[in-house]
């Protein structure tokens, strides 16, 4: 009864809420849209051979399932981060930083080594 709508017959509450998920799942569709083609899917792109003669290097190293593309610039900001360009491949050395912190990964770059975010890596 302290609610605004506490005095509305029932019948009146529940299309009241039914046309407010309709609107929200509208509104989420056309969220879902305008994100797809504003953000377009990574393409994969063809390696230089310098970058494949690192790639095999980072496998023999790692292994295949260690590797990790990277999705997006990243330019390092602290001490030990890592400035890598989108399209790199990297190999997983710990998924979380010295104080445990998940979201940055230590990688290696195929020489240097340090921290990354790991929400702009995707496996490889």
């Amino acid at each position: 009864s302290q609610m605004p709508h506490g005095r509305m017959p029932l019948p009146s509450f529940w299309k009241m809420v039914e046309d407010t998920l309709d609107q929200s799942g509208a509104q989420l569709c056309t969220f879902c849209q305008t994100f797809e083609t504003v953000t377009p899917s990574p393409v994969t792109q063809p390696l230089n051979p310098a970058e494949e003669r690192k790639v095999l290097s980072l496998v023999s190293k790692h292994g295949p399932d260690k590797l990790y593309q990277v999705m997006s610039n990243i330019s390092g900001s602290k001490d030990l981060d890592l400035t890598l360009q989108r399209g790199q491949i990297v190999a997983l050395l710990q998924s979380a930083d010295t104080k445990g912190n998940k979201s940055r990964w230590l990688v290696d770059a195929g020489g240097p080594r340090g921290f990354v975010p790991a929400g702009k890596l995707q496996p490889y």
